[in-house]
């Protein structure tokens, strides 16, 4: 039986790499979407690299994060934040995208600048899209974290192998269960984060 602390620290240690990822992945996804919006040539190679690393196995890129940055928290979050990128980036360019040409040019008409018509029009246009690929994002960090425990990541993986490893039901359920209330709990907040932002307009 895993010590009710054992299991605490994990969850603690998974949370934290989880969220620090997803994070970081919607700081460097969100500016790429906008930027993509200017350089078809820059959505190409964003795309092209999100996908690239979309159909690599996730635990192939967990391990070729190894001989390029060792083990620990780092190679970890950077293993998850590359998979994790994708959705985000994509979902969020659908929805700057999807906005109707006629409301651009109304908004330019009455003297919007680019800035406000980002910031008032597009954004909020976007957050439909942009946080349903924001829970995909989390919930395949969640997953992810979970095999980062092979390069020392530390975690709910930690214990869900050894549970493997020694054959032991317990020991696994003990990192299992909170691994899957996390991700039920990802997915709510960010559901109810979405409502509380997005106009009721929007996605309309």
């Amino acid at each position: 039986m895993v010590v009710l602390e054992t299991v605490l620290d994990a969850t603690w240690e998974h949370v934290v790499l989880v969220y620090t990822t997803l994070f970081v992945s919607i700081l460097v996804s969100i500016p790429l979407a906008f930027a993509a919006l200017y350089s078809k040539k820059l959505e190409l190679v964003v795309m092209k690299f999100a996908n690239l690393v979309q159909a690599v196995p996730s635990f192939a890129v967990v391990a070729i994060m190894v001989p390029l940055l060792g083990i620990g928290f780092t190679p970890a979050l950077v293993a998850i934040m590359l998979r994790a990128l994708l959705p985000i980036v994509k979902n969020t360019y659908i929805g700057l995208t999807n906005v109707d040409p006629a409301l651009i040019d109304y908004a330019e008409g009455v003297g919007l600048n680019q800035w406000q018509i980002h910031r008032y029009i597009r954004l909020p246009n976007a957050y439909p899209a942009m946080f349903a690929g924001i829970k995909f994002a989390g919930i395949l960090a969640n997953s992810i974290a979970v095999l980062t425990a092979f390069i020392g990541s530390g975690g709910l993986g930690e214990i869900i192998f050894q549970g493997l490893i020694g054959y032991n039901t317990n020991t696994l359920l003990s990192g299992a269960i909170p691994a899957i209330m996390l991700a039920i709990f990802i997915d709510l907040s960010f559901t109810i984060l979405e409502k509380k932002v997005t106009p009721v307009h929007a996605g309309e």
